[in-house]
C-alpha cells in the first residue's frame, strides 16, 4: 500500500492491514457468489420463492444439500422435491440459513496448517453460538430467531480471513496464545496482526455488501454495549451465546474473554438468569443435533 492509501484507510477508521487484506480478497476463499446472492435476496422485500429457486439452481451441490437438510427429521416435513417448495414451506430465512451454513462449513474446513489452532473447533464454536443465539432469541420473544442463528454462525468470520490472508502471522499469534494463558485472543491479534477479527469481519461484510446487522455482529459481538439501542439486540444476543458456548466448552473457546454474562445486557434483552441457565444446560444436546443436520454431506 502507498502512504496515501494508508492515510485514507486511517481516516476511514480501517487498520491498514485490514485495508490491504480487502484489496487482496480475491485470493482468499470466501462465501460462494450464490450464497451472497441468497443473503441479499433474503433482505429484499420484493423477493419471491422463484427468485431463490433461480439462484440456487445454478449450484447443484448446494441444491442437493438444501433438499437433504429440508427432508431430514430436523424439520419433520413431508418429502420435498424442489427448492421452490422448500422456500414456500420454510420461508426465505430458513432456506438462507441452510445454504449459508453449508457454505460456511466448507469454508471452515480449510486445510489446517497451524498446530495450535483447528478450524473444525472454530466451526463447532460457531455452531454452538448460532444454536445458543437462536434459543436466546426465542426465550426473549424476539422475531429475529432466524437472523440470530445466522449471526451466530457468522460472528467469527474475521478469524477465517486472518488465517487465510496471514497464515504465518496467525500461527505466530496462536503460538503466543498457547504460551501466555493470560493473554486474550484480541490482545494477541493486536500485538501480532495490528487488528482484531472484529475489524476483519466488519470490513468483509462491508466489502460484500452484507446487511449492516451482520457487520454489527461481526464487529461488536464482544462489546455490544458500544452500539446504539437500534443496533444492539442481535450483537447482544450473540455476545451472550458466545459466553455460554465457551462456558460449556463447545469448540474453540479462546476467543471469549469471560465466563460471566454482563447483567446489564441480560436486563436489556429482557432475559432472566433462569433463561440463561436453561439455554446453557440444553446447549450441548441442541448443538449435537444441529451439527448432525447442518454438517451432513
Amino acid at each position: 500500500m502507498t502512504q496515501s492509501e494508508i492515510r485514507a484507510a486511517a481516516e476511514r477508521g480501517v487498520p491498514p492491514i485490514v485495508e490491504k487484506c480487502l484489496r487482496e480478497i480475491r485470493h482468499i476463499a470466501t462465501l460462494p457468489v450464490v450464497t451472497i446472492k441468497m443473503m441479499r435476496l433474503a433482505d429484499d422485500v420484493n423477493a419471491t420463492a422463484e427468485d431463490f429457486d433461480t439462484v440456487i439452481r445454478n449450484d447443484p451441490a448446494l441444491s442437493f444439500r438444501i433438499l437433504k437438510v429440508v427432508n431430514s427429521s430436523f424439520y419433520g416435513l413431508p418429502q420435498i422435491a424442489s427448492i421452490n417448495r422448500a422456500v414456500l414451506l420454510l420461508g426465505f430465512n430458513a432456506v438462507k440459513n441452510i445454504a449459508i451454513s453449508a457454505s460456511l462449513h466448507k469454508l471452515f474446513r480449510t486445510k489446517n496448517l497451524d498446530p495450535h489452532f483447528d478450524t473444525r473447533d472454530l466451526w463447532m464454536h460457531s455452531v454452538a453460538v448460532a444454536t445458543g443465539a437462536r434459543a436466546l432469541a426465542e426465550k426473549a420473544g424476539f422475531a429475529l430467531v432466524d437472523e440470530a442463528f445466522l449471526a451466530g454462525l457468522f460472528h467469527d468470520i474475521g478469524i477465517m480471513i486472518e488465517l487465510q490472508a496471514f497464515p504465518q502471522k496467525f500461527s505466530e499469534m496462536t503460538k503466543r496464545l498457547s504460551c501466555e494463558p493470560g493473554l486474550t485472543f484480541r490482545q494477541a491479534e493486536e500485538h501480532v496482526l495490528g487488528a482484531t477479527h472484529e475489524s476483519f469481519g466488519t470490513a468483509l461484510c462491508r466489502k460484500w455488501n452484507f446487511p449492516m446487522k451482520l457487520a454489527n455482529v461481526a464487529g461488536y459481538h464482544h462489546e455490544p454495549m458500544q452500539l446504539p439501542e437500534s443496533d444492539f439486540v442481535l450483537p447482544a444476543i450473540v455476545y451472550v451465546a458466545d459466553v455460554l458456548a465457551a462456558r460449556t466448552g463447545l469448540g474453540y473457546t479462546r476467543t471469549v474473554e469471560t465466563d460471566t454474562v454482563d447483567q446489564w445486557v441480560i436486563n436489556a434483552l429482557n432475559l432472566s438468569e433462569a433463561d440463561i441457565e436453561t439455554v446453557a444446560e440444553t446447549l450441548p444436546n441442541a448443538v449435537q443435533e444441529v451439527q448432525e443436520i447442518f454438517s451432513c454431506e
